[in-house]
């Protein structure tokens, strides 16, 4: 047996597997027994025909497809592994010779490109800074106040902006009543965009028990065509109205949303809460510009293999999203009028910016020799735990199966960025 390097160009190689007479020999003998049962022979019963009998009537090569497939799937990982290549797609292979002295075999494939990156200690970025106004704390305050208002529902009253209308309504092109149109006891929230442009508005002012007329226009683009652009009438009856009553903005309100006992105090802490959120934000939008600058430093060709293969996992987490909504990614398609054709064309120019980052990442990690130790690997260990209320020794036996790899690629991520970004001028 004997492996070569033929060629190298770019990110593709070319490698040369030469089999012996002996060991094509035992290849087809392999391909006979695996596959001597589809082959009916008069006088034999199904798959017992000797193998002369079978090469006599089909041809001597009728087995040699099946033997090449046994003589790749054994010497193509010993031949990469022995050349020491990073292959990144699967191979294009060519039968270059095959006789009685043997076979030899020719693959030609995608390899992970090679890359050195320099300047990227003090790379520049810009700084960001940004603070929490008192009137960002004011809003928030508010929001937190309507999510602990009640609604209540008025039996007299007009409507307004925000509120929950409940109406009876039936819908007229023309003088005919259209399908689709009508619904009695309906809840509309004003100002959500449920309804066509126009109709929620001109129901404000409108009173309990009051019956009004909404004069609107469907969208050009409306799905139903006999009704896409068309002017029409929807004559609607206001049965009563949900009003959202808020609490006031006291201590009272402080002690019963939080742990403090003055509005003071609680607007103090929700500041600091905010500061600590904005920093954080801050800090992580550094990082993605270090990691942004530091990955342009680096000019290099990413095979299609790598890209397709990112996809892969960016479809994968994409359809585990959809599951947790509900969602199935044939739902996600018929919803959107699209297909995975069409998914992974916009996902690709992603996928290629994720696989040059990584690329980058993991050239500095080597240059840089950083690496997971023992004691980052149980903190790690230990951060998990907690996060999913287990214990260590769980954890570290989920990841045991592959060496601790996953864990060990993460924590030497986060600290070549830590290292990075330490090392980063801010202008």
């Amino acid at each position: 047996m004997n492996y070569e390097l033929l060629k190298k160009e770019n990110n593709k190689v070319t490698l040369s597997m030469t089999v012996g007479a002996e060991g094509f020999k035992e290849a087809v003998k392999s391909a006979y027994m695996k596959e001597r049962g589809r082959f009916n022979i008069p006088g034999f019963r199904k798959g017992k025909a000797p193998k002369s009998i079978i090469e006599k009537q089909y041809g001597e090569g009728v087995f040699y497809e099946e033997a090449i497939n046994i003589l790749l799937n054994e010497h193509y990982p010993k031949a990469i592994d022995e050349l020491n290549l990073e292959v990144v797609d699967r191979p294009d292979v060519d039968i270059k010779s095959m006789d009685e002295t043997g076979v030899v075999l020719e693959a030609t494939v995608d390899v992970k490109p090679e890359i050195t990156v320099e300047n990227y200690k003090g790379i520049e970025v810009e700084k960001i800074e940004n603070t929490v106004s008192d009137e960002a704390v004011e809003e928030e305050l508010k929001r937190i106040q309507d999510q602990n208002g009640r609604m209540i529902t008025l039996e007299e009253g007009e409507v307004q902006d925000k509120d929950v209308a409940n109406i009876n309504y039936a819908g007229f092109l023309g003088e005919d009543q259209f399908e689709g149109g009508t619904d009695e006891g309906h809840d509309l929230t004003i100002g959500s965009g449920q309804f066509i442009p126009g109709f929620e508005e001109q129901l404000v002012g409108a009173k309990v028990g009051e019956e009004v007329e909404v004069n609107v226009t469907f969208p050009e683009e409306y799905h139903a065509e006999h009704l896409a652009g068309q002017p029409v009438v929807f004559k609607v009856k206001v049965n009563s109205i949900g009003r959202k009553e808020l609490p006031e903005l006291d201590d009272e309100f402080a002690k019963d949303v939080s742990e403090f006992d003055t509005l003071e105090e609680y607007k103090a802490d929700l500041k600091r809460i905010m500061v600590e959120q904005t920093e954080n934000a801050d800090k992580a939008a550094i990082r993605d510009r270090v990691i942004e600058a530091v990955t342009n430093l680096v000019d290099v060709e990413i095979p299609e293999g790598m890209v397709q293969h990112e996809v892969d996992h960016m479809l994968r987490d994409f359809d585990m999203q959809l599951q947790y909504q509900g969602l199935q990614l044939s739902q996600y398609y018929q919803l959107t009028n699209t297909k995975e054709a069409d998914l992974r064309q916009q996902m690709a120019e992603d996928a290629k910016v994720r696989v040059k980052t990584n690329l980058v990442l993991d050239q500095i990690i080597a240059q840089e020799n950083i690496e997971a130790t023992e004691e980052d690997l149980n903190a790690e260990f230990e951060k998990y735990a907690e996060a999913q209320k287990t214990d260590a020794e769980t954890i570290k036996k989920m990841f045991e199966q592959d060496n601790f790899e996953y864990i060990k690629n993460t924590i030497a991520v986060r600290k070549v960025v830590d290292f990075l970004v330490d090392n980063a001028t801010l202008k």
